[in-house]
């Protein structure tokens, strides 16, 4: 007879992220003895509608500390779930929500939940033996994602050096993730040549892309496609570039400042510019390219490219069920990034993804750029059908540790497993 999956434990713990921050673990052990383990993640640039964090304040750790979301996963969620059915994730989740009882787990903290929530998945997929994609898949089919991958980092995650938070590359052209991995492999080498010949090797951003040693945005644009043809791949047809503007970082209210080419546009010239550099660089996908207050700026661009490029709505989504509907309503993006601590529990993103492909729009799993050697996002993208996954960068273990999941686990799914591919790009 199988022993009972009811939940006897729930622990927490203080350990450490890949900016050298606190952070917080969690562990739950069902009366099978089976147990399993999650670790929050923590964003530098945070959409104002997300779900906090909760962090000490004071003097350790620059206010960083997270003892009292320790605390609270040991007393207050422990409570909580003791005895409650580890299999029933959803319920599990519900008290989660339940016993916070704010709308942006302002009592018990993101932190908090989402290493618990995480941590009760992974503890029902060892009682029930089989791997985390697997039991979130249930009977759907699973589809492998297509990677999005950081080449030089900028905005939040480098100091500011340049506006654009993230330059990434896309591999449309790839047959699958291990041969999209591979092309990724050769840009992120060349494009590290084309910075040593040029003496603008200057480290890695939190997320390990290169330190961005640029005089302008355009340069960078300009350098990343020079490395994608350097490594002998045809930009648009093989790769593409992906941009995380972050715009909420340098803007409000419409209006939108560029510290690197000290000017103030409006929205109506912010959009211009962005329809200027697609035009001119090969780019498939824009994320956060307006400020989360611009729902105007958003459709404004959706109305010029909505149907033949990527927007992603990330600091204006912040993986929230009613913001999503809300936006394919008013038609603002055409994709929704999904991150778990945005919100707190599993369930939460869960329901913003279905919201999302409800109303048609196409989703990205993604990290965040203070991240853990956690791989729970590489099944997340798998197990709930989300084509895209946005890790990072091709270098940092924390990085590395969750795109060699994926290869793992399109392994154990067989020669036969579908790839995302280019048909994960949404356009219209």
């Amino acid at each position: 007879m199988k022993k009972s999956s009811a939940i006897t434990a729930v622990h927490g713990r203080q350990v450490w992220d890949s900016r050298g921050r606190p952070t917080v673990e969690a562990e739950v052990r069902l009366a099978s003895g089976h147990v399993g383990r999650g670790m929050a993640p923590a964003g530098a640039s945070k959409g104002r509608h997300e779900a906090l964090e909760l962090r000490d304040g004071g003097s350790a750790f620059g206010g960083l500390g997270v003892t009292q979301a320790v605390a609270n996963v040991d007393g207050a969620i422990a409570a909580a779930l003791r005895g409650a059915d580890g299999l029933d994730r959803d319920a599990v989740d519900r008290l989660l929500i339940a016993a916070d009882g704010t709308p942006n787990k302002v009592r018990l903290g993101a932190n908090a939940c989402i290493a618990v929530s995480m941590a009760v998945a992974h503890a029902a997929a060892a009682h029930e033996g089989v791997a985390l994609h697997a039991l979130l898949a249930g009977e759907r089919v699973c589809v492998i994602p297509l990677p999005e991958i950081q080449i030089f980092g900028g905005g939040a995650h480098a100091g500011r050096r340049i506006d654009i938070q993230d330059l990434m590359v896309v591999c449309p052209g790839a047959a699958s993730f291990a041969e999209a991995l591979a092309w990724t492999a050769e840009i992120y080498g060349a494009a590290g040549e084309i910075m040593g010949e040029r003496g603008q090797l200057a480290g890695v951003a939190d997320e390990g892309g290169f330190w961005p040693a640029f005089e302008s945005n355009e340069a960078a644009l300009a350098t990343l496609t020079q490395a994608i043809e350097k490594a002998g791949y045809r930009p648009v047809e093989q790769v593409g570039i992906a941009l995380d503007i972050a715009a909420s970082e340098f803007g409000r209210d419409g209006r939108y400042k560029l510290a690197l080419e000290g000017r103030t546009l409006d929205r109506q010239d912010l959009v211009t510019l962005l329809m200027d550099w697609v035009g001119r660089f090969p780019i498939l996908s824009l994320e956060d390219p307006l400020g989360e207050d611009d729902g105007e700026g958003f459709a404004l661009l959706m109305a010029q490219c909505g149907t033949s490029l990527q927007i992603v709505g990330d600091d204006l989504l912040v993986s929230d069920s009613a913001r999503v509907r809300e936006a394919a309503v008013l038609g603002l993006a055409n994709t929704v990034l999904l991150k778990p601590n945005q919100r707190g529990t599993l369930l939460e993103v869960r329901q913003a993804w279905e919201t999302a492909q409800a109303a048609g729009m196409s989703g990205i799993v993604s990290a965040r750029s203070g991240e853990t050697e956690d791989v729970t996002i590489a099944h997340l993208a798998v197990g709930w059908g989300v084509p895209q996954l946005k890790v990072g960068s091709f270098s940092r273990s924390e990085r590395m540790a969750k795109w060699n999941e994926v290869l793992r686990i399109a392994e154990a799914l067989g020669p036969d497993v579908a790839f995302a591919g280019a048909g994960a790009l949404k356009q219209g």
